[in-house]
């Protein structure tokens, strides 16, 4: 016999944590090789998680809803394969996150001191990050928290029991427990100073709702999207270029080739794969709009892989990527744009089909908007917008003069982190992919 624990995978290189959804195994259950255990979730894609060992489910380590860190173990499979590998269990540093605040709110953050047992030693007891939140909250040590009696799988602390001892507490029926000789180890905690103009935004003081409202509760996709954003706008500082392009040879050969192109190849062309041909013949110019940060290293991508935002029914957001998309010609980049926007739309896509994008394109022209300031997909330094194509009187350069004509206009935007990209490069590769979608050969083939 031996145990193997089955791991939360690595869903994408932004992607630090996912949400259970449902198990389909319990434990004492059988499991084959590859069969499925668990639906997952995260802010881009459901998938599920298939087993890593044949055998017998010995425990499940979370229950539904708990947001799991990457990496960790999820469960435990019994296999009778003495021989079979034992992967070594997870343990969350016991290290609370900051608490994220409404825009308008001040964050302090102040560190403070809480114990290891008592012993010195340090502990294999797993803590959920959700516990160590409520921990950190309310003060419990690590001392005390070695120390509640847990009613969770293996005796693991559950929100329940936590929430149970701080209420005892606070009511005097426990005392704080003594950390012996405490070797400190510093938490940061996030306190949100008071609103002193008048109207407390905090989501947790709000109780009363005054005038006539409807209360939405965000759903678990929606939360996710947010929480992305907003470290998004934490981690890179974002500066954003302007520029406008005249589209009309590629608007004209469009309109012309249209027809043809869906009954030849099967499929429909849209300007999207012709802004990603762009896109692409720019980044083999500017190689570092690719790449991503590390500390303090620049990861240079030698793949060319481009995310497409894409609205869903629901009206979030989801970002496809098209892997090694300098290596399509245009036919190719319209069968995967169409594919991979049907797929978004009805739920069909893989975990595969979101992770590893390098550069992202997202059209705000869809819904009729002339242009936007997009917020970057991390791990990525730059995002790309396009905006509505209008028709516009502009001055044109003819052999005869300057003349007034009627032309296909569409703004471009793009927003880069400014850590790697400075002005001078963001505007030099938004100005080439302007010039490129202007030179548009509208006598080209497909």
């Amino acid at each position: 016999m031996a145990i193997v624990d089955l791991i939360m995978p690595k869903l994408g290189e932004s992607i630090m944590e996912a949400t259970i959804l449902k198990w389909h195994k319990q434990p004492g259950d059988a499991v084959k090789m590859d069969e499925t255990v668990l639906d997952i979730a995260t802010d881009k894609v459901d998938s599920e998680v298939p087993s890593t060992a044949a055998g017998v489910i010995d425990a499940i380590l979370f229950n539904v809803n708990d947001v799991v860190p990457i990496g960790a173990a999820i469960a435990r499979i019994r296999t009778a394969d003495a021989d079979a590998p034992v992967a070594n269990p997870v343990v969350v540093t016991p290290v609370a996150q900051a608490v994220q605040a409404p825009a308008q709110e001040a964050v302090v953050v102040e560190t403070i001191q809480t114990a290891k047992p008592a012993n010195g030693g340090s502990t294999n007891r797993f803590y959920s990050p959700l516990v160590l939140n409520i921990a950190a909250s309310e003060g419990v040590s690590m001392a005390e928290l070695e120390a509640i009696p847990g009613t969770g799988n293996e005796g693991r602390v559950t929100k329940k029991d936590i929430l149970q001892y701080v209420s005892t507490r606070k009511a005097g029926g426990a005392k704080s427990i003594p950390g012996g000789q405490r070797d400190p180890m510093v938490i940061p905690i996030a306190k949100v100073q008071p609103d002193t103009s008048g109207t407390n935004t905090t989501a947790n003081a709000i109780t009363t709702y005054t005038g006539n409202v409807e209360v939405i509760e965000m759903d678990r996709m929606r939360k996710l999207i947010a929480d992305h954003m907003v470290r998004s706008k934490h981690t890179s500082p974002h500066v954003t270029s302007f520029t406008e392009a005249d589209v009309t040879n590629l608007v004209m050969w469009r309109d012309k080739v249209k027809k043809d192109f869906e009954k030849r190849e099967s499929t429909k062309i849209t300007f999207t794969p012709l802004f990603i041909e762009a896109i692409v013949r720019c980044i083999k110019k500017f190689p570092l709009i690719n790449c991503s940060l590390d500390g303090d290293k620049i990861i240079v991508k030698k793949d060319i892989n481009i995310g497409m935002a894409t609205a869903l029914p629901s009206g979030n957001l989801i970002v496809p990527v098209i892997k090694n998309a300098d290596q399509l010609n245009l036919v190719g980049l319209a069968r995967q744009v169409i594919s991979l926007a049907d797929n978004a739309r009805n739920g069909k896509l893989k975990a595969d089909d979101t992770t590893g994008g390098t550069f992202t394109l997202t059209n705000v022209g869809t819904f009729g908007s002339l242009m936007g300031t997009p917020i970057i997909n991390q791990p990525q330094v730059a995002i790309l917008a396009v905006g509505a194509i209008k028709k516009r009187p502009v001055v044109i350069e003819t052999p005869h003069g300057d003349s007034i004509a009627i032309r296909h206009i569409m703004y471009l935007s793009m927003s880069y982190d400014h850590r790697i990209v400075d002005g001078s490069l963001g505007a030099t590769f938004l100005t080439a992919v302007a010039k490129e979608l202007e030179h548009f050969n509208g006598e080209r083939e497909y």
